[in-house]
C-alpha cells in the first residue's frame, strides 16, 4: 500500500514538474509591464520631472517577447503654453525582431536645440494595438 501511495506521489510530482517545464519553453503569454519615464535608457534612473535639456526615456519590461510583437509609443502635450492639450509630438512604433524571454524596451527623445518647452506631457504606449500605459512627466 506505501508503494502504492510512493508511486503516485511520484507520478504526480513529475506530471506537475512536465507541466512548469512546459509552460517555462512556451513562456506564457507576452506582456509589456513597469512602463517608466527615466534620464536613462536602462530606465534605472526614473523620475516624472526633467530639465529643459534632458533627454526624456520612457521604458518598459517584456515577458514572454515573440518576434513581431508590436510596442508603439505616442509623445503628447498635456499643457505647455503654445501648444493646444493633445498635441502629437511624435509617435514611434518598435518590432521585436526575435523571441526573447525577458528583456526592456525604450523609446526616448533628445531635447530640441533650444530646449523643450516647460509644461506637462504624457505618453501612451501601446503593446500589439492595445493601449497598456500611459505615462506623465514634467518639464521645468
Amino acid at each position: 500500500m506505501r508503494l502504492k501511495k510512493l508511486s503516485i506521489l511520484l507520478a504526480l510530482f513529475v506530471l506537475i514538474v512536465s507541466s512548469l517545464a512546459c509552460s517555462a519553453v512556451t513562456g506564457g503569454e507576452s506582456t509589456l509591464s513597469n512602463v517608466r519615464t527615466a534620464k536613462d535608457e536602462n530606465g534605472d534612473q526614473t523620475t516624472s520631472v526633467f530639465a529643459t535639456t534632458d533627454t526624456i526615456y520612457v521604458v518598459g519590461d517584456i515577458s514572454n517577447g515573440k518576434q513581431g510583437n508590436v510596442i508603439s509609443s505616442k509623445w503628447m502635450v498635456s499643457s505647455v503654453k503654445g501648444y493646444d492639450a493633445g498635441y502629437v509630438i511624435d509617435s514611434v512604433d518598435l518590432t521585436l525582431d526575435k523571441d526573447q524571454s525577458s528583456y526592456s524596451v525604450n523609446f526616448y527623445f533628445a531635447p530640441p536645440t533650444d530646449g523643450w518647452p516647460a509644461g506637462s506631457y504624457k505618453v501612451e504606449v501601446s503593446y500589439n494595438g492595445v493601449l497598456n500605459s500611459t505615462v506623465e512627466y514634467t518639464v521645468k
